[in-house]
């Protein structure tokens, strides 16, 4: 046989030699005797991580691998050929269990290498075989895929565009799209019934262990003729099959779970809950509406109930406290244990017989403890998000092995921003529930949108909506928002325009595919699932991206750099 691949090991025992050889496949490996023609000259170069060629007869193994496929075999090598020689250093131990260990620039600044250890090749091959399953999937639904452009114009989606200056233009742009959201709605338009596509996606935004900086990739599909339950369901078709296919954790059978986004936010501070986590937050501000407890007085009061939370000592309560401090904000987290029918620790002073009775029909049982989250409604709702992520995982509560979905619904149409205006909340292409009577005659902020996010394990893996086809609604929709009729027709020209000549009702959303890898993987950072991702600086440091470019590329797209800024 003739094999190639690349050295994971070299042993050397004097009269014989062995090399494990390795490839996308697995390990074989080749055993040089005393007896074979191959000199110390011909294996001069052969160093851990060259690429070699290796010729010779399939023999049975004495020392038997169980733990390798090709274990029962080796090769007795007759020609060693040397087809890629590799320096004698490496940056880092290539294939160790350590990998983990090596700074993460060091790691992506030779990602080449990075991409030879078996976990993270595999990772990288899993994703393929989700996008293929994603493909056949769709085509089985009857779908359709369908291009759409990657130099598009600059829009308002809610977070900044990747500008590309037009040579031909002089000082105007093109933008790299956010999503290809107003193209799959022209696409409605123009009579296609069902699209698809495996989706660029590009955001000037932070990175997080999430979310990937620059650039992601998401199954955009939108269908004509759809309400809200028609792109569930096909939600519902989409998770699972990729899920059961590529896992074998537990997934949640459909229909998943429908929860509106206030009670999302009552019961779990936050509109990604992770369902696994069994603790709830509940509200008991009535409870405290006459309380001497100042830092109760006039505030919202969230209480999370942890079963059996008792028996934990007092150095748990005080290293939840400091949590609570230093990383959600809180001046501080209140709590108290019930043992024996009496209330003893933390802020026990302060629990009165009436508090004590609603306590308990608020379910706090024997053996229980309690925490409290005290501050104004949206703060407490998002402190006691925080802790009851915390305490779940501090407690290990949260369920093993198993991926749980739900959807997230009825999402407000508009939201407060930080100026004191009226702003979208979610996506400013989705129909208001109500349509124009609810436009014109509600208070924007109790609106709610035909808005809906997939939620796996704590991580929002889709996003869609049922999109605003009517020209006058979306006019009125946008005005509400702080825009003319004008900047419309100027920012959404093109929907605008194609509006006016007989569009269909339509529905879509997106799964992340990212994410979807980051899950299937039960990986933690979704640097790991991406070939060549960004650093956590948005730098490609093998590629030295961004970088200089010079006065000639510069000239010809018409830009003068202000150097001294």
């Amino acid at each position: 046989v003739t094999l190639a691949g690349w050295v994971q090991k070299i042993r050397n025992l004097g009269s014989m030699k062995f090399i494990d050889l390795r490839d996308e496949f697995g390990i074989t490996q080749i055993v040089i005797s005393s007896e074979s023609s191959i000199t110390d000259e011909d294996l001069k170069n052969v160093s851990t991580e060259c690429v070699i060629q290796v010729v010779g007869n399939v023999v049975e193994r004495s020392n038997k691998n169980d733990k390798i496929p090709t274990g029962e075999i080796e090769i007795d090598a007759e020609k060693v050929e040397v087809l890629g020689k590799c320096k004698n250093v490496l940056p880092f131990e290539v294939n160790s269990d350590k990998v983990g260990d090596v700074r993460e620039d060091l790691r992506l600044e030779y990602r080449f290498l990075d991409l030879r250890n078996d976990k993270l090749h595999q990772t990288i091959l899993l994703r393929s075989d989700i996008i293929k399953t994603l493909r056949d999937k769709m085509d089985e639904l009857g779908f359709k895929e369908i291009q759409t452009p990657i130099l598009a114009n600059s829009s308002p989606e809610g977070a900044r565009d990747y500008l590309v200056p037009s040579r031909l233009h002089s000082g105007e742009f093109y933008a790299l799209p956010q999503a290809p959201q107003q193209f799959k709605q022209l696409l409605m338009v123009s009579g296609f019934n069902k699209y698809y596509q495996i989706a660029p996606c590009f955001r000037d935004e932070d990175p997080r262990a999430d979310r990937a900086p620059g650039e992601f990739y998401q199954l955009d599909f939108e269908m004509s003729f759809a309400e809200q339950e028609d792109v569930l369901s096909i939600m519902e078709e989409i998770f699972t099959t990729v899920f059961k296919k590529h896992t074998n954790w537990d997934v949640t059978k459909p229909p998943f779970v429908r929860i509106p986004y206030r009670e999302a936010m009552e019961k779990y501070g936050i509109d990604k809950p992770d369902l696994r986590n069994p603790l709830i937050i509940q509200d008991a501000t009535e409870l405290f509406k006459n309380t001497e407890f100042n830092a109760f007085k006039d505030k919202t009061v969230k209480i999370i109930i942890v079963p059996n939370g008792a028996v934990q000592g007092r150095k748990f309560f005080d290293n939840m406290n400091e949590f609570a401090i230093n990383e959600t904000g809180a001046k501080g987290l209140a709590w108290v244990k019930l043992e024996d029918g009496n209330y003893t620790g933390g802020i026990a002073k302060f629990i009165t017989d009436e508090v004590k009775q609603g306590l308990e029909k608020l379910g706090a049982k024997n053996g229980d403890s309690i925490f409290f989250v005290a501050d104004e409604f949206k703060t407490a709702q998002k402190i006691a998000g925080l802790v009851r992520i915390e305490l779940g995982n501090r407690l290990d509560l949260i369920e093993k092995n198993v991926y749980k979905f739900c959807f997230i619904v009825d999402f407000p149409m508009y939201e407060l921003s930080d100026e004191g205006t009226i702003d979208f909340n979610h996506n400013p292409f989705s129909m208001p529930q109500g349509g124009l009577d609810a436009l014109n005659n509600q208070n924007p902020l109790e609106i709610l949108a035909y808005q809906y996010d997939a939620v796996c394990n704590g991580y929002e893996v889709a996003s869609g909506a049922v999109r605003n086809h009517n020209p006058e609604l979306m006019v009125k929709a946008f005005e509400i928002a702080g825009y003319t009729e004008e900047d419309v027709k100027t920012k959404f020209g093109a929907l605008y325009n194609a509006f006016q000549y007989g569009t269909p009702p339509h529905a879509g959303a997106a799964p992340g595919l990212d994410r979807m890898v980051m899950l299937i993987a039960d990986s933690k950072n979704i640097r790991e699932v991406i070939a060549f991702p960004k650093n956590k600086k948005a730098r490609d440091v093998m590629m030295g991206a961004p970088s200089r470019v010079n006065k000639a590329q510069l000239d010809d797209v018409h830009i003068i750099l202000n150097d001294k800024k």
